[in-house]
């Protein structure tokens, strides 16, 4: 669905609003390195998500939403923490967070606090054993992998490892094992992994809840291994799939600081070019975005059918953004829009302006306070982002610049047409997102653009928070679910 056909589709809502106790329920839909192509985003032109757009019609989609980190452990923490990655110090996904965070309350664990069930599924916070601990939830689901065969069994304890199947990687690109595979499973679309997920947010729905719930259902797709079935792959013809516009020097005037974040696993992509598989990567992480739109359309069903439906608020989101080449670069870990830029949706018990776009830039870091609020619970003092509830209201509101982070003092400001970024070495750079949307030009060496960039830097941290331990320094027992740092 292109912008047109969206904003056709919103004209004419009915956005009349239902009397509703004090307080609704919450239930969140989190997608994984799922970037700007959806449809009411106009990321990628012909990409088929028409429930993600259904949901953005129903609600306020935000069109200049970012993460606070571009990898997922540190953005899921600072969502569910409230916190940027400046202020936690976990930067990366080799951090375990409740160790280093005491006394920290997630949303969860903040909903329950103040009468909520919690209860979820799937990914949530980081995949890996020891960033989801069970005393923030009543109920939780453990994910279900599409992979066990390479899943390692000290990082994932509840996962039975299987051999390797025949056939693999599905890619066919010989001596390219690991995660970053591609293809479709010998299974019924019913089997795989995040529809156990899926499933559980139906049986939750139609259960009878005493209390208000906070429910959560994290799905895997569109991340790496990129498995869909086959579909979803004939939904996008190979010879039909477009590439990214790449050009020789995309990264000419980029500071080497940009470079070295660029650089990460660039044998991946030089291999992938190299076997002339670009496209089918492509076409790969396009299935992978339908497959994922199909489930959040199944979560929306069950909600819609069960009594819960008008007294629930939706959320729904991605951590962090993903490259497609774009820099000579695949995966995230990037402060460029293609990596820090992601879809977000809420959709109140009672929206106003229903479908009607939010320009202004706002961060993942926003929603703590935000669901606080709409929920009316005590505001959470702790918390670093701002309630997006008087966007929710008015979409002329105002929101200030909002920051994505990489690693200590490595900081992205974006506001409604700039993003400044600074790098820990002091070098810079500065994109205009309006007249450029694919960040070739970087205007920060030109002096007509000083003030801009002195507006912007004000919105940056003033400081970085050391890097929390990595986790090779901590002894974790998954069966106590505690922490012994390592002599």
């Amino acid at each position: 669905m292109n912008r047109r056909e969206f904003l056709s589709l919103t004209a004419g809502l009915a956005t009349a609003s239902a009397a509703t106790p004090a307080r609704p329920n919450v239930l969140m839909i989190g997608v994984d390195d799922m970037n700007d192509w959806v449809g009411y985003l106009g990321g990628y032109p012909g990409v088929r998500t028409p429930n993600i757009d259904r949901l953005a019609a129903l609600g306020v989609p935000f069109t200049n939403a970012h993460c606070a980190a571009p990898v997922c452990n540190p953005s899921r923490t600072a969502l569910f923490t409230g916190k940027r990655p400046s202020t936690t110090g976990v930067y990366d996904n080799e951090q375990y967070w409740r160790p280093a965070l005491p006394g920290t309350l997630t949303l969860p664990e903040y909903f329950r606090k103040n009468g909520y069930y919690a209860a979820g599924a799937g990914k949530v916070l980081h995949h890996v054993a020891g960033f989801n601990p069970p005393d923030q939830w009543d109920e939780f689901q453990m994910q279900v992998f599409d992979d066990p065969w390479y899943r390692r069994t000290e990082w994932y304890p509840w996962v039975k490892k299987e051999p390797m199947p025949a056939g693999y990687p599905y890619n066919g690109i010989k001596n390219f094992q690991g995660e970053f595979d591609w293809g479709v499973l010998p299974k019924t679309e019913a089997e795989y992994g995040d529809m156990r997920a899926v499933d559980w947010a139906g049986k939750f729905l139609k259960q009878d809840h005493k209390k208000p719930f906070f429910a959560c259902v994290g799905l895997w797709h569109p991340h790496i291994p990129m498995f869909a079935p086959k579909e979803y792959f004939d939904m996008y013809p190979k010879d039909k799939v477009q590439l990214p516009i790449v050009p020789e020097d995309d990264l000419a005037d980029v500071p080497a600081q940009g470079k070295v974040f660029a650089a990460a696993r660039r044998d991946e992509f030089e291999t992938i070019v190299k076997d002339g598989k670009w496209r089918d990567m492509v076409q790969a992480y396009l299935a992978c975005i339908t497959f994922a739109d199909a489930m959040v359309g199944h979560i929306l069903d069950f909600l819609e059918s069960s009594k819960y439906a008008k007294n629930t608020i939706v959320v729904f989101w991605s951590d962090n953004g993903w490259h497609l080449g774009e820099k000579r670069h695949v995966h995230k870990s990037t402060l460029w829009q293609r990596s820090t830029h992601v879809p977000l949706i809420i959709k109140d018990v009672h929206p106003r302006q229903a479908g009607r776009v939010r320009v202004q830039p706002v961060s993942l870091v926003d929603l703590y306070p935000t669901l606080t609020e709409l929920c009316g619970l005590p505001k959470n003092t702790a918390n670093d982002g701002q309630s997006l509830k008087p966007l929710l209201d008015n979409r002329l509101a105002s929101h200030p610049p909002v920051v994505t982070t990489y690693w200590p003092d490595n900081h992205s400001v974006r506001d409604e047409r700039w993003r400044y970024t600074r790098y820990k070495d002091g070098s810079e750079e500065l994109f205009d997102e309006v007249a450029e949307k694919n960040e070739f030009h970087n205007l920060a060496g030109n002096p007509k653009y000083a003030a801009e960039k002195q507006r912007l830097a004000k919105f940056m941290p003033a400081r970085s928070a050391a890097p929390v331990p990595e986790r090779s320094t901590i002894d974790f027992d998954y069966k106590t679910y505690t922490y012994k740092k390592k002599p």
